[in-house]
């Protein structure tokens, strides 16, 4: 029988890509779940916003372990989680961090490469010497989703950045990510162009106004996750629901 590694990472194919609608807590884990969803996967931010914390790495790291723990013991899928930076920007004490989360029941998460509170990317040499350390920390059934966040900090989406973006996966790839994430990458050429230039399956995700599923997928894209949406989505309900029954 597959383990629940092998059954995550065997969901991560190109051209039929596994739709992640991100979760925050047992409840929402529960209802997509009961929804027919093959995989579960953490946000940050709706985990930071259902709990009355700003994102990038405000909720504290304890809550953020016992809250991933709780998910995965409620379910029996695959569960991914959104680590941010690991918590550090130092490659071991990541690591650590990122072992601790594997103990929880989590069989992956996202790793980014912003400069959490700060400015900017880190530089490429020490993203790739954090992934190594968590790869070695973790070993190697683990599921790194190395995220690059190139297009969320420029307006100038063009091929000059793309060329950036290849850079970074194929040095991530080479430190031993398992899959590579670009967030607000929504073009087929651009992303077929990344799909033949990366060795590892990409993740986009979807936002308003983004194109179709099965334009993605027919661009090799291998992973399509859905962020903050279904929370804020969510939320919009509540509000208008309570509108409504006050009266408002």
């Amino acid at each position: 029988m597959a383990s629940k590694f092998d059954s995550f990472l065997a969901l991560h194919t190109p051209g039929d890509p596994v739709i992640l609608y991100n979760i925050w807590d047992v409840g929402s884990a529960t209802a997509v779940a009961n929804a027919g969803a093959k995989a579960l996967a953490t946000g940050s931010h709706p985990v930071a916003d259902a709990n009355g914390w700003p994102d990038g790495e405000q909720v504290p790291i304890e809550f953020a372990l016992a809250n991933a723990r709780r998910i995965a013991e409620s379910t029996d899928l695959p569960l991914s989680v959104d680590f941010e930076g690991a918590y550090s920007a130092d490659p071991e004490a990541g690591a650590a961090n990122v072992a601790r989360l594997k103990e929880t029941g989590a069989v992956g998460c996202n790793f980014e490469d912003q400069v959490i509170g700060g400015e900017g990317l880190h530089l490429l040499d020490l993203q790739a010497r954090r992934i190594a350390a968590i790869r070695a920390a973790v070993g190697s059934d683990f599921f790194i989703n190395a995220r690059t966040d190139l297009f969320l900090k420029t307006e100038q989406h063009d091929d000059r950045l793309i060329d950036q973006v290849i850079e970074r996966g194929q040095a991530f790839a080479a430190a031993g990510a398992s899959g590579f994430f670009v967030p607000r990458l929504s073009d087929p050429r651009q992303i077929k162009k990344v799909v033949a230039a990366v060795q590892l399956p990409l993740n986009l995700i979807a936002f308003p106004g983004a194109p179709e599923t099965a334009t993605w997928a027919a661009a090799g894209v291998a992973r399509i996750s859905h962020g903050p949406f279904p929370h804020r989505a969510l939320m919009k309900q509540l509000e208008g629901a309570a509108r409504s029954a006050l009266g408002g």
